[in-house]
């Protein structure tokens, strides 16, 4: 009971340094009101390894004692499949250190009767390591250790401590993570000797295999810690007289425990802490620097120590008082003759002098004081009127920059025209020559197409008929009359971009016209067009007269005699 209890404490305990050491990793970067912490060494070796993790214990020994029925037998030890190692090892250089290791490894079998039953080992050791050098992030060790040994027999005999000895290697691979500072052992194979006296029932030689595997925590470097370093930066990087200029220092590395100390000089300088400024009002023309300095120490001891002293510098430039600059524009930029435009120059000056403006034109004329003027195009021909922007400092510097406005003659639009659409023909039909059929859709489609896009444009349908349609056939009755056959064309035209197309009627005009054919002519007619002067030759149909014909298929000849046949 004693030593399964004690196991589990160093489980736990174990379990708290892991925990411990991961906080402590992080803590710095979760107060950002400190100082980073100094980065790791990473090309050199740590100075504490911590590990922990899984372990296999196969153990041979037996041990030799009398049953109830006094008989001698032997107990033999089995395997423990589960455990934990833990280790903590210093090393003195990059290869030679001392380790302090612990195993826990417990079998019990519920026998019901007895409780729990068979071994229990819990082993503390300690002695030298070795670590190879590193080859692409793999580290090979070897390590032997010696110590004591909790043993409790394989048949419910009583823990007993006995010596115990090690010897093993294994190799551990360096992760990216936590800044290098987190490895994987993949394995550490060990061969662990123990000798435990169970007396008066007898002794037990063990001869163990350990097999373990988990995480090790790389801390400390055995080189120096990397120096602190400082940068220095001056903002703005260019200034007139009398301009201020601030200067930030940036240290890299400190020890967020340890004491800073910042300082600068140059001329006209002063500051304090990570941050300085210049009085620039004093100074010449030319480029100048800033010295900065950072220490670390302890309070009293700051820069003892050749990695806790960095310096740096910032330069800048002192820059004379420049000339004005100036910026011209027009707007409109085109205009007609006798209109106007409004011209604006923007002018700066960088040392903030008082400005005076003026303008002139190579045409026209200009007036006005102050950031705007008035460019007027009378008498100007048309074409690029050219004119200049100008400003002066009280310094009696200058600077001009020009513009333009175009003058355009007016504008005339051109006179829109009919336009000839597509047409269809009515000769596929021989009965009903003046239906529009489904061959006719795909042009009528692209009329009602149209006259969507120009809501404004009209459509003018005109149809046509051929000679023979235009005269009675021979045995015509006496009062009969040639059939407007042209005019039944274009109303049918018309009914199919209404009803189907949804076109309004009012926006359509039908027509005859004088050609030979079984056709419909369409035109567009844009708003301002004139149909008549654009096409001539056509005669408005009176739609009172013609009427459109119902598109309906035609009817069955003697449907009698076709269902007659159909039932033979």
């Amino acid at each position: 009971m004693y030593s399964r209890t004690m196991k589990s404490m160093l489980r736990v305990f174990a379990v708290v340094c892991v925990v411990f050491v991961s906080v402590a990793l992080a803590a710095p970067a979760q107060d950002a009101a400190k100082p980073a912490a100094k980065a790791a060494v990473t090309d050199s070796p740590s100075r504490w390894d911590i590990f922990g993790g899984y372990s296999f214990f196969w153990p041979k020994g037996t041990v030799t004692y009398q049953d109830a029925n006094g008989n001698t037998v032997s107990g033999a030890y089995k395997t423990n499949r589960v455990g934990t190692t833990e280790s903590l090892s210093y090393f003195f250089n990059n290869h030679l250190g001392w380790q302090v290791d612990s195993g826990q490894h417990d079998r019990y079998i519920d026998t019901g009767e007895n409780g729990y039953s068979n071994s229990g080992i819990l082993s503390v050791q300690t002695g030298p390591v070795w670590r190879f050098a590193e080859q692409d992030n793999i580290t090979p060790f070897i390590h032997g250790m010696a110590g004591f040994a909790e043993v409790q027999g394989p048949q419910h005999q009583g823990y007993k401590w006995g010596p115990t000895v090690t010897a093993g290697a294994g190799f551990d691979y360096q992760t990216p993570w936590l800044n290098r500072r987190l490895s994987l052992r993949l394995i550490q194979a060990d061969y662990e000797y123990i000798h435990s006296d169970f007396f008066p029932e007898g002794r037990a030689n063990i001869e163990a295999a350990r097999l373990s595997a988990g995480l090790v925590f790389n801390l400390g470097s055995i080189a120096p810690p990397a120096p602190i370093t400082i940068a220095c930066s001056a903002s703005p990087s260019s200034v007139f007289p009398g301009d201020p200029v601030a200067v930030t220092a940036t240290a890299s590395g400190l020890d967020p425990k340890l004491n800073a100390i910042y300082s600068w000089s140059g001329t006209g300088v002063t500051g304090t802490g990570t941050s300085a400024t210049v009085a620039t009002a004093a100074l010449a023309p030319g480029s100048y620097t800033v010295n900065c300095g950072v220490k670390e120490g302890k309070a009293g001891k700051e820069g003892l120590k050749p990695w806790e002293v960095a310096n740096g510098t910032a330069t800048f430039t002192v820059k004379a008082f420049e000339p004005p600059t100036v910026s011209c524009s027009a707007s409109p930029s085109t205009i007609k003759p006798g209109e106007t435009s409004t011209i604006t120059a923007s002018g700066v000056s960088p040392q903030n002098r008082p400005l005076t403006y003026s303008y002139s034109a190579a045409s026209g004329s200009i007036s006005g004081t102050g950031t705007t003027a008035v460019f007027s195009s009378t008498g100007a021909p048309t074409g690029t009127a050219a004119i200049t922007c100008s400003v002066s400092d009280d310094k009696g510097q200058t600077a001009t920059a020009n513009t333009s406005v175009t003058i355009t003659a007016p504008y005339v639009a051109p006179i829109p025209h009919t336009q000839a659409l597509c047409s269809i023909t009515f000769s596929t039909d021989k009965k009903r020559p003046t239906r529009v059929d489904n061959e006719a859709k795909a042009c009528l489609d692209e009329v009602a197409l149209d006259l969507q896009k120009q809501s404004d444009a009209k459509a003018v349908v005109v149809g046509d008929s051929t000679a023979a349609e235009k005269t009675l056939p021979k045995h015509a009755k006496k009062h009969a009359k040639v059939k407007d056959v042209a005019g039944e064309r274009a109303v049918n035209t018309k009914e199919y971009l209404v009803t189907e197309k949804g076109i309004d009627a009012s926006r359509i005009s039908v027509a005859t016209g004088t050609a030979d054919g079984q056709k419909v002519e369409d035109y567009l007619v844009p708003s301002g067009a004139t149909f008549s002067s654009d096409v001539a030759g056509t005669t408005p149909v009176d739609e009172t007269v013609v009427k459109p014909v119902v598109r309906k298929p035609l009817a069955e000849r003697h449907p009698a005699k076709k269902a007659k046949k159909a039932a033979k």
